[in-house]
C-alpha cells in the first residue's frame, strides 16, 4: 500500500521497497547459458511428446492418465508457444546492412 492509516503518504523509497519485496523469484529475470536458453523449447517438445507416448502404456485408467495428458498438452503448447516468440522476434528485427 501506497498510504498509511492515518493518511499520509509514503515516501518513493518505502514505496519501492515494499513492491521490491513482493515480486520474489518468479518475476526475477534468470541468466541461462545460450545452449540451454535455445534447447528450451525442444525440451518442451520433447517432455511433452514423451509424456504423451506415456499414455499409451497405461494399462488400466489410473487417476494418473489425465495428468499424463494435461501435461503433455501443456508442455507441447508451452513449447510452440516459446518457439514461435523466439522466430517471431528474431523476423522482426532488422537485418544489418552490408
Amino acid at each position: 500500500m501506497l498510504g498509511t492509516a492515518a493518511g499520509k503518504a509514503t515516501g518513493p523509497d518505502s514505496a519501492r521497497h515494499a513492491t521490491h519485496n513482493k515480486t520474489g523469484l518468479i518475476s526475477r529475470r534468470i541468466w541461462l547459458p545460450k545452449l540451454l536458453y535455445d534447447s528450451l523449447p525442444y525440451f518442451y517438445l520433447a517432455s511433452g511428446l514423451a509424456a504423451f507416448f506415456a499414455t499409451l502404456y497405461i494399462a488400466d485408467w489410473f487417476w494418473i492418465l489425465p495428468h499424463y495428458l494435461l501435461f503433455s498438452l501443456v508442455c507441447i503448447h508451452l513449447g510452440v508457444i516459446v518457439y514461435r516468440r523466439r522466430h517471431r522476434s528474431l523476423k522482426q528485427q532488422p537485418e544489418a546492412a552490408d
